[in-house]
């Protein structure tokens, strides 16, 4: 079992990093865009640095392999982080290999298998689902699950490190 992730970013005021001070604030990033900003103003209304406006995103946690740039939208963000915390690691993994720009959570539940411990794995249970019942007993132990396994991830299938295991995904 992954554990579950919950979202941040730290926010700083670039007057008060240019002037030599840090000043920012970590905020949850699972919230509505509307929220976060209204807690990024609320930060530069209390630099140390007059007249503060502007701002960027100097860290984040608990996005998995998304990397989350220093000017990256809040709606962005905002979509990412509900995402992740509504379906975890293995919605940061999918996001991460197909790009963020394409997942959705529609998209993601149209993908995902599960989580397995091997591609071998999730090929073996997928072969015997479908075609076990139609070979014979006697030739079942003839059967090259690692080559099945290794066709399936040519295309029609990918997986992404998800630390035990793997998540499984379909290609459509």
């Amino acid at each position: 079992m992954t554990k579950q992730l919950r979202p941040i970013i730290y926010v700083a005021c670039l007057a008060a990093y240019n002037a030599g001070h840090l000043h920012g604030q970590w905020l949850n990033a699972a919230r509505d865009a509307d929220d976060i900003y209204a807690d990024i103003r609320e930060m530069l209304a209390k630099s140390p640095e007059p007249n503060a406006e502007e701002w960027a995103i100097h860290d984040y946690e608990d996005f998995g392999d998304i990397r989350i740039a220093e000017y990256k939208g809040i709606p962005e963000v905002s979509r990412l982080a509900l995402c992740i915390a509504e379906h975890g690691a293995p919605f940061a993994g999918y996001a991460n290999y197909v790009d963020t720009d394409y997942a959705t959570p529609e998209s993601f539940l149209d993908a995902y298998c599960g989580q397995y411990v091997s591609e071998r794995e999730y090929a073996e249970e997928l072969f015997d689902e479908l075609y076990l019942h139609e070979i014979p007993e006697h030739a079942r132990g003839y059967l090259d699950y690692d080559a099945f396994a290794r066709d399936l991830f040519c295309g029609d299938y990918f997986s992404v490190e998800a630390h035990p295991g793997v998540f499984i995904f379909h290609s459509y």
